[in-house]
C-alpha cells in the first residue's frame, strides 16, 4: 500500500534512544527513524553501507582517525568495513537508509543492540 510516511509523528511515537523504528522499505532497504543521546558503541558493519540524515540536532560520528560532525539537513555515509560511533551530546532525529540484514551494532553485542525491529504506526 502506497502511503505517505508523516516524519514528526514517527519521530513523536519514539520513546527509547537508540532503538531505530522501520518507517518503510525502498529496493530491499529499510529506511528507519532513530532518536539518539549520549554515546553509542564502537562497531563496523562488515556487509554494508550506512547512511545517517540528520533531520534534528547535532551529531557526531566519530571514525579511529577523525570526527564527521553533521547538522541538520547534512548526511553521511559511512562506508562497510569502517569502524564508527555516533555521539549526540543532546537529543538528535535522524532518517536512516540500511539493507534489511544491517543490525545496529554491526559487529558489537551489547545492551544496544536490536535484533528485532518494530514498525512506526503511520495511521
Amino acid at each position: 500500500m502506497i502511503q505517505k510516511i508523516a516524519l514528526k509523528k514517527g519521530f513523536d511515537s519514539i520513546q527509547e534512544y537508540w532503538s531505530p523504528k522501520i518507517a518503510g522499505e525502498l529496493n530491499s532497504q529499510y529506511v528507519k527513524l532513530a532518536k539518539l543521546k549520549g554515546e553509542f558503541v564502537w562497531h563496523k558493519h562488515d556487509d554494508e553501507d550506512e547512511m545517517f540524515l540528520v533531520i534534528e540536532g547535532h551529531l557526531e560520528i566519530l571514525l579511529r582517525d577523525k570526527t564527521i560532525v553533521l547538522e541538520a539537513g547534512e548526511f553521511v555515509v559511512i562506508p562497510k568495513g569502517v569502524e564508527h560511533k555516533p555521539l549526540a551530546n543532546e537529543e538528535v532525529k535522524v532518517l536512516l537508509f540500511e539493507p534489511k540484514s544491517t543490525l545496529n551494532t554491526g559487529d558489537t553485542k551489547s545492551d544496544l543492540t536490536k535484533d528485532h525491529l518494530d514498525w512506526i504506526d503511520n495511521t
